[in-house]
């Protein structure tokens, strides 16, 4: 009889075994719950967006400045399946009342626009951009998933600001890694990093992001409404945004230089 029983309990024990999540299965799920709790193919569909309110930058820690910011992103049509390194998302960050000091990035290139004219960014700012487009975790959900050579791979439970999270490690085909907290409540990303190096000393850099306050800002689509952002340990800035718009009448010529615009000196 007890060998009967350690029989029917090993064999049970090896039926959970058998379906059992491993670590990469488990990690696909949490990123599909992510864009189900995120709005699903609403999210996925999204044109553009546009974000307005208080942008507070900081050095070493310190409050350097504020400012009124409205942040306008649209998104490209991406190739099926995606392309690594294909950079599908165009942004116009307009500062001011007037909003007539504005930073836009076109893919590549990225220009100061003033009323002096568009002067080119410097190329490590771009590629900074740009690194930090492709790395930021709602543009994986929205641009790269089903990118040949993308993994998620589940890191386990844990707690972040008193709630529990679970953390997945996305990997890229090039063995960039993205890692993401998600709330095991909501199933929303909560903070993201990744690492970069400095283009001057080849020093290990820490990029964090952390995300709060979510809303539905239409169709169901959850968007955080506080963002912050650290590099190693101190933080750069801080966004309390007080309205979102998504899928606006937004029109291409925003999001490109006017043909007669001047071109200034671009920065070192």
């Amino acid at each position: 009889m007890r060998a009967l029983s350690a029989a029917l309990l090993i064999a049970a024990v090896s039926g959970l075994g058998a379906r059992a999540e491993t670590s990469q299965q488990k990690g696909k799920r949490i990123i599909d719950e992510a864009v189900a709790a995120l709005g699903g193919q609403v999210f996925l569909h999204m044109r553009n967006r546009v974000e307005s309110g208080r942008i507070y930058g900081f050095y070493h820690g310190n409050l350097s400045g504020m400012d009124l910011d409205t942040l306008y992103t649209t998104y490209l049509d991406h190739p099926n399946p995606p392309v690594p390194g294909f950079l599908g998302e165009r942004v116009r960050d307009a500062r001011g009342k007037k909003q007539d000091d504005v930073i836009l990035y076109t893919g590549d290139s990225g220009y100061e626009i003033t009323y002096q004219g568009a002067r080119p960014l410097a190329d490590d700012i771009v590629s900074r951009f740009r690194l930090g487009t492709l790395s930021s975790i709602f543009y994986i959900l929205r641009e790269r998933l089903g990118e040949p050579g993308l993994i998620f791979d589940s890191r386990g439970s844990d707690f972040f600001e008193n709630r529990p999270i679970e953390i997945v490690d996305i990997i890229d085909a090039k063995d960039r890694t993205v890692t993401v907290y998600f709330d095991q409540m909501n199933k929303l990303p909560v903070r993201q990093s990744y690492e970069r190096r400095d283009p001057v000393d080849n020093q290990r850099v820490e990029e964090v992001s952390i995300y709060g306050k979510y809303r539905d800002v239409g169709g169901g689509v959850m968007w955080p409404f506080n963002i912050r952002h650290e590099r190693n340990g101190d933080k750069v800035f801080e966004m309390f945004t007080d309205n979102v718009e998504i899928n606006q009448d937004l029109s291409d010529s925003q999001f490109a230089l006017p043909p007669d615009m001047k071109i200034l000196k671009k920065e070192k």
